[in-house]
């Protein structure tokens, strides 16, 4: 148990001295993670809203391959987007594999479902009387999707939350398309793993430490979003 004692006085020591290292790969995490979900958002939320909002043939299929695409496994996004993105893939010209943009592209897969699956679920769930107020009150067009926007608000910010709490913590894609390259595309999750592996038991509780504290504030703010919504 020594070592695990002495692990974790290390580990306050590299956060505390502001070990370059340590910190490449929070950077690394927090910038990658934060222009993922910004992008998923942008490209979820409308497609979110429509699936919840609007009645088309198929609905029913696409929402099940959404919903079942909530639990894709991270390796298995690494593996296809490595395709897409290799030298020998379609998209291999825009040189995106072991580089940031890569594990970026990756994260925004992973992000996608989760987004428009509750985004979805959120504006299905709003009472139906909703719509046919705001429609008496006048709101038509752009106004009433932004009216209807407001009133799943709750509902979307723990899309949103969830999202990038499963970005931010898996290691499968992030390996496969970043490369665990060290200054360049190490993250926290990569960067526990590999230095855990070699040895670096407080480099990894280190990082583990700050992952932690981002999960609590993610989750924070998941249950914040919760207890707003129950109080309406």
């Amino acid at each position: 148990m020594d070592y695990i004692f002495e692990g974790i006085r290390e580990a306050f020591v590299l956060l505390m001295s502001g070990d370059e290292e340590v910190y490449s790969a929070v950077y690394a995490t927090l910038k990658a993670s934060s222009l993922a979900i910004l992008i998923a958002l942008l490209i979820g939320f409308p497609l979110g809203f429509f699936l919840g909002y609007a009645d088309f043939p198929g609905k029913r299929f696409i929402r099940s391959v959404v919903d079942t695409l909530l639990a894709l496994p991270t390796v298995l996004v690494g593996l296809w987007v490595y395709a897409f993105i290799s030298s020998r893939g379609p998209l291999g010209n825009l040189n995106l594999l072991f580089t940031l943009k890569g594990v970026i592209v990756g994260e925004v897969v992973l992000a996608l479902p989760i987004i428009m699956a509750l985004s979805a679920q959120a504006v299905e769930e709003l009472d139906l009387s909703v719509r046919d107020t705001l429609l008496t009150l006048g709101a038509t067009g752009k106004r009433l999707v932004l009216d209807i926007l407001w009133e799943a608000r709750y509902g979307i910010l723990m899309a949103a939350v969830t999202a990038y709490g499963r970005i931010i913590s898996e290691v499968g894609s992030a390996s496969m398309l970043g490369g665990n390259i060290k200054w360049r595309t190490r993250t926290i999750t990569t960067a526990m793993a590999f230095e855990t592996n070699k040895g670096q038991f407080a480099m990894g509780i280190a990082l583990g430490l700050i992952l932690l504290l981002i999960a609590f504030l993610v989750n924070g703010t998941l249950a914040f979003a919760k207890r707003r919504r129950q109080t309406r």
